[in-house]
C-alpha cells in the first residue's frame, strides 16, 4: 500500500503528467454530460431509459455509455467514425490511390485523416436517419415531421463530430488515446448498474450470495485470460551486422520482432458479431420465416448452434484480418534495408516466408482463445446471469477494456521513467499491447 502511495505522489509530483490527466478527467467529464443531453424536439418524459436494448442496438448503447437509449445529442457515439476508419484502412490495400498516400509520411496521414473525416460525416448522417425512424416514435417527438429529421440529423452528426474532437483532444492534450477511452468509458457507465442489478438478483433468492462472489472471482479469472490474450507474443530475434562509419561502429546488437499472438484486436469479434445479427434482420422483415427452427436457433444467442457458428467465424476473421494487417514480405524488405536478418534464414523471400508461418502457427491458438472469450457472455447468460453483468464477461466489451487500461497504464509509467521515477510494477515494466491499424496506416489502440 506504501508503494500505490507512493507512485500516485510520483505521478502528481510531474507537472506535465498532472496536467495531462486533469485534461483527460475534464474532457472525460464533457463527454458524460453530454450524453444525458436529449436531442431538442423529443418528450424527455417519455423516453424508459430502464429498458435495456438487445442485439446490435444493446451493443451501440453499450458502446455509447447509455446515450443511444437516452436519446442523446451524443447517441451515436464514436461508431461512425470507427466503421470510416475500417473503411479507409481497406481501401488502404485495395486501391492503389490509397496505398500510396500510406507510404508519403505525414503529407499522407493528414489526406487520409481528411477522407475518414468526410466519411465519417456521410456515414453519421445515414446512420442518424435511421436512428431517427427506428428508436424515436411519433409519441416522443415534439416537433413534427420532416423538420424534426433534418433538425436532429445534424444535431447527431455534429455530436460524432465533437467527440471525434475531444478524442483528439485527449491524444493532444491528455494521456492515452483519446477515441479509447470514450469508448472505455462509456462501457464502464454500464458496469455500476449492472453489477447492483446482478447483487439485487442473487440477494432476491436466485442462488443467494455465495453464487455472486463464485461469479466475482470467475470475472477476475476471466479477465486475467484476457490479459494473457492481449499480451501474448512470439519473439523472432533478429541480428543485426555491424557497420563502421569513421571510429563509431553501428548495429550488431540482436534485437526482437514482437507478433501478438492476437493481431487482429477486437475487430474479428466485431465482424462476426455484424454477420450474426443478419438471421434476426432476416426474422423481422419476415415474420413467416421467423418460426424456421434453424432461424430460431441462430437469432437466439444462448443456443449452442448460435455460439459455434460465432466461434467459427471468429477463428476465420481472425485468420483474414491478420493476413491484411500484417504484412511479412513489407518486414522483410524493411529488415533487409537496415542491414538485419533472422539467425539461420536467407534474406529476402525466405525471410518473408518464415515470419508468414510463426505468424499462422500462432494465429490458430489465438483466434481460438478469442472465440472462447466472446461466447464466454452467452455461457454466462446460459447460467442466469443478468444479461447486463454477462456482458463484462468477455466479447468485444471486456477486450477493449483490457487493452485501453493496459495502454494508458503504458503511457503513464514511461512519463516515470522517464524522469528517474520507478514504474509502476515491481517485478518489471508494464508491456505493450495489441494496436489496431487507424486509417493512416499506423498502430491506434482503439478496439
Amino acid at each position: 500500500m506504501k508503494k500505490f502511495f507512493t507512485t500516485l505522489s510520483n505521478i502528481w509530483k510531474i507537472e506535465d503528467l498532472r496536467v495531462r490527466i486533469t485534461n483527460t478527467l475534464l474532457f472525460l467529464l464533457i463527454y458524460r454530460v453530454g450524453t444525458f443531453v436529449v436531442l431538442p424536439g423529443v418528450n424527455p418524459a417519455s423516453l424508459n431509459n430502464k429498458q435495456q436494448a438487445e442485439g446490435i442496438a444493446g451493443l451501440l448503447n453499450m458502446f455509447a455509455g447509455g446515450a443511444f437509449s437516452h436519446a442523446s445529442i451524443f447517441a451515436l457515439g464514436v461508431m461512425p467514425y470507427i466503421s470510416a476508419s475500417i473503411v479507409v484502412q481497406l481501401l488502404g490495400i485495395a486501391v492503389p490511390y490509397f496505398a500510396k498516400l500510406q507510404k508519403e509520411g505525414e503529407s499522407g496521414r493528414n489526406k487520409l485523416n481528411q477522407w475518414t473525416r468526410y466519411l465519417t460525416i456521410g456515414i453519421t448522417a445515414l446512420q442518424a436517419i435511421g436512428y431517427l425512424k427506428s428508436q424515436i416514435t411519433a409519441e416522443q417527438m415534439e416537433i413534427a415531421n420532416p423538420y424534426f429529421t433534418i433538425l436532429n440529423m445534424c444535431v447527431l452528426t455534429a455530436g460524432t463530430m465533437f467527440i471525434m474532437w475531444l478524442g483528439e483532444k485527449i491524444t493532444d492534450k491528455g494521456i492515452g488515446n483519446g477515441i479509447s477511452l470514450i469508448i472505455m468509458v462509456g462501457i464502464i457507465a454500464a458496469l455500476p448498474g449492472a453489477f447492483l442489478s446482478e447483487f439485487t438478483s442473487r440477494n432476491a433468492g436466485a442462488g443467494g450470495l455465495v453464487t455472486f462472489l463464485v461469479e466475482i472471482v470467475a470475472l477476475v479469472g476471466v479477465v486475467m485470460f484476457t490479459i494473457l490474450i492481449v499480451q501474448g507474443t512470439r519473439k523472432i530475434a533478429v541480428q543485426y551486422a555491424k557497420r563502421i562509419v569513421g571510429n563509431k561502429q553501428y548495429g550488431g546488437v540482436r534485437q526482437y520482432i514482437p507478433l501478438k499472438v492476437n493481431a487482429a484486436g477486437v475487430m474479428p469479434i466485431i465482424f462476426a458479431q455484424a454477420l450474426m445479427f443478419i438471421p434476426a434482420t432476416i426474422a423481422q422483415f419476415f415474420p413467416k420465416a421467423a418460426s424456421n427452427s434453424v432461424l430460431m436457433a441462430l437469432s437466439d444467442y444462448t443456443s449452442w448452434g448460435h455460439n459455434l457458428l460465432f466461434a467459427i467465424l471468429i477463428i476465420l476473421f481472425t485468420y483474414f484480418y491478420t493476413a491484411i494487417t500484417v504484412n511479412p514480405n513489407q518486414m522483410a524488405e524493411d529488415m533487409k534495408k537496415n542491414g538485419g536478418f533472422i539467425p539461420g534464414v536467407k534474406p529476402g523471400k525466405t525471410t518473408a516466408d518464415y515470419i508468414d508461418a510463426v505468424i499462422s502457427r500462432i494465429t490458430l491458438p489465438g483466434s481460438i482463445f478469442l472465440a472462447i472469450i466472446a461466447i464466454i457472455p452467452a455461457l454466462a447468460s446460459m447460467v442466469h446471469v443478468t444479461s447486463a453483468f454477462a456482458r463484462f464477461f468477455g466479447g468485444t466489451s471486456l477486450i477493449i477494456l483490457v487493452g485501453v487500461v493496459i495502454d494508458t497504464l503504458q503511457q503513464i509509467e514511461s512519463h516515470l521513467l522517464m524522469r528517474h521515477y520507478d514504474g509502476l510494477m515491481k517485478t518489471g515494466r508494464i508491456k505493450g499491447r495489441t494496436a489496431i491499424p487507424s486509417a493512416d496506416g499506423t498502430s491506434q489502440p482503439v478496439i
